[in-house]
């Protein structure tokens, strides 16, 4: 196992936090990056710590909040003075919405968007010129089955953002092949237990319109999205599947990485489709002479 400088945006709780714990346990340098690291995750910092030192693994909180530049170079820097080179970057920072998709705001939307796609372009622009003069590297994307499965209603705004993320991570592996440095997009389902996604939702600010939802011909459908989606999932579903498999990318061979995996508990019909919309990808990179893209250059 060769060990990495890892860094995961969104490392609090959730899907981030698990796989934190986990490149950490295979051997890696992990950051472990989240905001307000001396306030509200001020527990979750102790909690990394207090697991780094039972385990005796190299897992280290820095702050980090992917919608502010300067918080994503200072703690970028800080890694780079530490360690020397970021080997893995972990795109998992992102924020759920719950409500109706016209009782959002604009500004709401923007904020969305913010987290889980601009927050990506930052942290990229700060760590792919350190991958790109080494000629090696990984991104790993964590999407969701969202942007392309069976979409619930109600849930709207997520799912735009997570698309565009989705999207991005497509163009990115092309565009960054050639400089050797290697693309993977982790896709995980519906996981109603072990993550925060539902609890920190963000809800809509139009609390008017939201109520006409609530009280109309809509009435019922939150609860009865949330009871049959939950219905859906096997009682073997761990949210710590997600944390495995990203952890069996970052540690598969160069060159052996799956472009895309899926772990879907629900079924909810996104690896099919996403079998199909890469499958033309790499058609139409061949016709058009360009399927060196469809692999990083070692």
């Amino acid at each position: 196992m060769t060990k990495r400088t890892i860094l995961i945006s969104g490392a609090s709780s959730g899907f981030g936090a698990l796989t934190a714990r986990e490149l950490a346990q295979a051997g890696h340098v992990v950051y472990a990056g989240m905001r307000e690291t001396a306030g509200r995750n001020a527990k979750q910092v102790e909690a990394a710590r207090a697991f780094a030192a039972e385990n005796k693994v190299d897992l280290r909180c820095i702050e980090l909040d992917v919608v502010k530049d300067e918080s994503v170079r200072q703690a970028v820097d800080a890694i780079l003075n530490e360690t020397g080179g970021i080997d893995v970057l972990v795109h998992n920072a992102g924020h759920m919405t719950l409500g109706p998709a016209e009782a959002f705001t604009p500004e709401q939307c923007a904020d969305i968007y913010d987290v889980n796609v601009l927050g990506t372009q930052r942290l990229n622009r700060a760590v792919l010129p350190g991958m790109r003069a080494r000629r090696s590297g990984l991104v790993v994307w964590v999407s969701s089955s969202s942007a392309r499965g069976g979409v619930p209603p109600l849930l709207g705004p997520y799912f735009a953002a997570k698309a565009a993320m989705d999207s991005l991570a497509v163009a990115y592996a092309g565009e960054l092949a050639r400089w050797g440095v290697e693309t993977c997009i982790v896709v995980p389902g519906v996981y109603t237990s072990g993550t925060n996604h539902f609890a920190h939702a963000a809800l809509p600010a139009d609390q008017a319109v939201a109520e006409e939802y609530a009280a109309g011909p809509y009435k019922g459908v939150a609860e009865q999205c949330r009871r049959e989606l939950e219905a859906l999932i096997p009682p073997g579903a761990d949210a710590k599947d997600v944390a495995r498999t990203i952890a069996a990318v970052v540690d598969a061979p160069r060159g052996a990485r799956p472009f895309r995996t899926h772990m879907d508990p629900a079924n909810d019909g996104c690896a099919i489709v996403n079998a199909m919309a890469d499958r033309m990808r790499e058609e139409l990179l061949r016709r058009i002479g360009l399927a060196d893209l469809l692999q990083a250059q070692k």
